[in-house]
């Protein structure tokens, strides 16, 4: 990974683990009560992996290291429902823990015997459904929409019809997961020809069975755009207005604070979407870091910039306040329907064997709330604080500020980070402006320098320390790694509309990154033009992520003597690679810079940390 010119980078971070501040002495974690909950406010978890973590040898203990069955365990810290995932035909060797009917109708059982009660989530594919991929189960394949209409009917009423013969039925069911771009592909994706007629017939007839079954089980439709109100509007609009299907329940939004958009987004986003479409609303799927330590060889999607992004330290402080935030915004919604949430695999350990996928290890392993040896984590407590009668109310205050590091060319003025991360003592973080002793320093030989300046939290000052590292180079783009303006500024964009800056774990270096997607063909050039440069030899270079398969993806630098082009080729998601071209010839002081792409419908990807400047 290479560094952008004055990018801040975190020097300092606290030791993964417990952070007491207040509430009772011995008290682990701190948390506020949330005053307005209601008595049956959904505290949910998704655990559809637990028999397959159980049937691998995974075990769970409380807090104080003694051996329990994991719901048992949830359900003592304040646990009252689960959810269960249910694909069709899974294959056992393909991972992700095989969660067939027969499975889900065993974890209802034995939920409904703790008292605890249950969500199932029909996924209508036999492997992961989500937006990235809805893909029809095999056995329907070959079927026109008319006859997986029919089929979503008959499965759904079939599966659920064993449920209540088994006296298990489920309280509330879901059809679909995360279906923003529709569900059972090819027939039932979006956007479409036919303004998601086809996808809404799929979902009225997952919607009538749950009905025929039993009218007391209440129904939710599942998107994953917490925070984006914009998205969210379009996808509910298009389903209840342009196409009638309205005998739901909830809506229910996939909300991670590393992906989707801040707690502020949030919030507006289900106050909006629940007097709307008047509905309840629960948030789905959420999670939150309790350490950036990775636990076996599988890369996780969640990591020290995922934290970053996300607004809370990775520990089970951090973990047990954003829970409790999340908690709040919810009890806040006008009328009492912001009902609940439900945490995504607060047990999905790195158990051996227990993979997303065949061969693949855990990448979720530091998103639980247990740690590597199926321990209960001291965030558990949050989900019976929020109702406590008895706990104060504490105040959260600066605990400390994150030094940052700079790098800064020879003899030029220092762009010094604006704004530094501050972390309270409940573990929230915020990023704050900084006031530097001297703005934009200037320094001659090529070294490491210190640098301070102060953070204004509560109308109180706190120091703030860095270092400038001057090397030869001089970079001269404008707004390279877009992280002081968050926008384009710098960039002339030319072709399709497909290109903005976005804030998310993992599509970024740091915490902000060019981004482009759409879903039909797209090309487009992104550039910046240099004048009155000094001749002489010149290096151009970009870091990059995607899902690959451009027709053509180049990053080029133009000047009198031609074009030079480097071919950009991309692996994966936050898989980064950098690419240059060296040698760039300046011969009249001018040359123009970017990257070039023509793509086919559907492709996705970020650019950061560009870079140009003369060789020394």
């Amino acid at each position: 990974m290479k560094k952008s010119m004055l990018k801040g980078l975190v020097l300092s971070a606290i030791a993964a683990g417990a952070f007491a501040f207040g509430g009772t002495a011995d008290a682990a974690v701190q948390v506020n009560p949330i005053r307005n909950l209601p008595a049956d406010f959904i505290k949910g978890a998704d655990v559809s992996m637990l028999p397959e973590l159980e049937s691998l040898g995974g075990k769970f203990y409380d807090m104080d290291g003694t051996q329990m069955d994991e719901l048992a365990i949830m359900k003592k810290y304040g646990v009252n429902w689960i959810r269960l995932r249910i694909w069709n035909n899974p294959s056992h060797e393909n991972g992700g823990g095989y969660t067939t009917a027969e499975r889900a109708l065993a974890m209802t059982k034995r939920a409904h015997a703790l008292g605890m009660k249950v969500l199932i989530d029909f996924h209508y594919s036999d492997f992961w459904a989500d937006p990235g991929k809805q893909w029809a189960p095999k056995a329907w394949a070959k079927d026109d929409a008319v006859k997986v209409q029919k089929k979503v009917y008959a499965y759904t009423k079939k599966v659920l019809g064993d449920f209540k013969k088994a006296g298990a039925l489920p309280e509330m069911v879901q059809v679909g997961n995360e279906i923003t771009n529709g569900m059972i592909w090819p027939l039932g994706k979006l956007p479409s020809a036919d303004n998601g007629k086809t996808l809404a017939s799929f979902v009225q007839s997952g919607l009538k069975a749950v009905h025929d079954t039993d009218k007391g089980i209440r129904t939710m439709i599942h998107i994953d755009k917490g925070g984006d109100n914009a998205a969210s509007r379009t996808f509910y609009d298009q389903l209840i207005k342009d196409n009638g299907v309205n005998d739901f329940d909830i809506i229910g939004l996939s909300y991670y604070p590393f992906w989707h958009g801040n707690m502020d987004q949030m919030r507006a986003n289900i106050n909006d979407l629940s007097a709307r479409y008047n509905k309840d609303v629960i948030i789905v799927e959420t999670a939150f870091g309790y350490t950036n330590e990775n636990f076996d060889d599988t890369k996780n999607p969640y990591d020290a910039q995922a934290e970053h992004v996300g607004g809370f330290r990775s520990t089970p402080q951090g973990q047990a306040t954003g829970l409790r935030t999340v908690m709040q915004s919810l009890a806040d919604v006008p009328n009492g329907r912001g009902i609940g949430m439900f945490y995504w695999e607060p047990d999905w350990y790195a158990v051996p064997g227990a993979g997303a996928f065949k061969d693949q290890g855990d990448e979720w392993d530091n998103l639980v709330m247990f740690d590597n040896h199926g321990k209960a984590l001291e965030s558990w407590s949050v989900f019976n604080d929020v109702s406590s009668q008895s706990l104060p109310t504490i105040k959260p205050v600066f605990k400390e500020a994150d030094n940052v590091l700079a790098e800064a060319g020879r003899g030029v003025p220092a762009r010094l980070p604006d704004k530094t991360r501050v972390t309270y003592t409940d573990d929230h973080t915020a990023d704050l402006p900084v006031v530097w002793d001297t703005p934009s320093p200037t320094f001659d030989q090529p070294g490491t320098y210190t640098i301070k300046g102060t953070v204004t939290v509560d109308g109180v000052k706190h120091p703030v320390k860095g270092a400038v590292t001057v090397v030869n180079k001089v970079n001269l783009i404008k707004n390279g790694d877009f992280e002081s303006a968050k926008t384009l500024d710098g960039w002339t964009i030319d072709g399709d509309k497909v290109v903005d800056v976005v804030t998310k774990g993992g599509d970024a270096l740091d915490t902000s990154a060019m981004h482009y997607w759409s879903d039909k063909a797209f090309h487009f050039t992104a550039s910046q033009k240099f004048t009155g440069l000094k001749d002489g030899k010149y290096t151009v270079a970009v870091s990059t992520q995607g899902g690959g398969g451009q027709t053509k993806y180049q990053l080029f630098a133009k000047t009198a003597a031609g074009t030079q082009t480097a071919d950009i080729k991309d692996t994966k998601w936050n898989e980064w690679h950098t690419f240059e071209i060296k040698n760039v010839e300046v011969r009249d002081g001018q040359c123009t810079i970017g990257v070039t792409m023509e793509a086919a419908p559907g492709t996705w990807g970020s650019l950061d940390n560009f870079e140009f400047y003369r060789q020394e």
